[in-house]
């Protein structure tokens, strides 16, 4: 029990952690906080992190077959790109538009659940954070290969992803509320952030280098040294 507790903590921890770096998941959970409500958002985070906690049981069950999902990840790392820049545009436009409070993007008719379960399953960058963790953790015999740890482990980065999720929800909240009267300043800074995002990803495939791919094949690396 000790060790299924560690565990639970440790994926908790870490997953807490990994979620407070700026991102696509969590600046649109805070965007739709701030439009809609916080029940919207809370349910698009667990969406976002259903799709999170699925990738990594998968990661946990079948590695070898995911070393070798080369062009799928390659292509969701362009769709990644592809969405990020189209959130930074949308929010910028519904940031010059005095009616518009949310991008058009995230403005749809989908329930949130799944509005979050899409967005999170299409994004890759979770793939090799997970795959780097599990393979450490596993290495140091943390993280043991069964049933119970893998299912402790998993629930507690889907506790500590809601966690994180929720300190932008509730402090982007919180913001909005104090400038409740220019909501032009809350969708420009929005979108500046997505902007950004859309900027580090583009270094990550063009400058840097280290795509998905790569990423794991570090993650590999360090598991046999």
């Amino acid at each position: 029990m000790k060790g299924t507790l560690r565990i639970f903590f440790t994926g908790m921890l870490v997953s807490f952690l990994g979620t407070l770096p700026l991102g696509t998941l969590n600046i649109a959970a805070m965007q739709i906080a701030i439009a809609e409500s916080v029940k919207n958002a809370m349910l698009f985070s667990l969406g976002a992190l259903t799709a999170e906690m699925v990738y990594v049981r998968i990661s946990l069950v079948a590695m070898d077959w995911v070393r070798k999902q080369k062009k799928i990840f390659k292509l969701l790392e362009w769709l990644t790109l592809a969405i990020v820049l189209a959130l930074a545009i949308a929010s910028f436009i519904a940031a010059s538009s005095p009616h518009q409070d949310k991008n058009i993007i995230l403005n749809n008719d989908l329930p949130s659940f799944l509005l979050g379960l899409t967005m999170g399953a299409i994004n890759p960058m979770q793939i090799p954070f997970w795959f780097g963790w599990s393979t450490v953790l596993l290495t140091r015999k943390v993280l043991l290969p069964n049933k119970n740890h893998y299912n402790f482990y998993t629930v507690g980065i889907g506790i500590g992803t809601l966690i994180g999720n929720s300190l932008f929800i509730f402090g982007g909240r919180l913001v909005a509320a104090k400038i409740q009267n220019n909501q032009s300043i809350v969708n420009y800074t929005i979108a500046g952030i997505f902007f950004l995002t859309a900027l580090i990803q583009m270094w990550r495939m063009f400058v840097n280098k280290k795509d998905v791919n790569n990423k794991i094949e570090e993650a590999e690396h360090r598991q046999t040294t």
